[in-house]
């Protein structure tokens, strides 16, 4: 018992005091760019053309608040709130991969087979979640 009212005592002091402020969530939508490759395949399975690009899209980044504090009744003695920077909206998009090669890697040029629209979600929203809360 002595433990958990020495730990309370410094997590106290600790939060009085503002080390472990974390007063303001910067969780938040930001543009960054990825490398994406898609392989088109026909129905016997062998490679058509594999095509790549790189693509603006959306990220979640930031921190949320959240804490540990000193618990008789859970097991480990510790009851955590963690929260996480997610998604809370995706939206749907088309973008165009507009390097394409054939499966010998020799670049196609030819009308409708140098580019491939391609379907992806991005978030177009993000807040603060409990962390492991897959729910919604």
């Amino acid at each position: 018992m002595l433990f958990y009212v020495v730990i309370f005592v410094i997590f106290s002091f600790s939060y009085v005091n503002g080390v472990n402020d974390m007063s303001e969530e910067t969780c938040e939508t930001l543009p960054s760019e990825i490398h994406l490759t898609k392989e088109e395949y026909d129905e016997l399975g062998r490679l058509q053309r594999t095509c790549n690009g790189e693509i603006a899209v959306n990220k979640c980044e930031g921190s949320c608040k959240s804490q540990v504090q000193p618990s008789v009744i859970t097991p480990t003695g510790f009851l955590k709130e963690c929260y996480c920077c997610r998604e809370s909206f995706l939206r749907e998009r088309i973008v165009t991969l507009s390097h394409c090669y054939d499966p010998d890697g020799v670049r196609l040029t030819g009308e409708g087979n140098n580019a491939l629209d391609v379907k992806l979600r991005e978030p177009s929203e993000c807040k603060c979640f409990k962390c492991g809360d897959f729910s919604r």
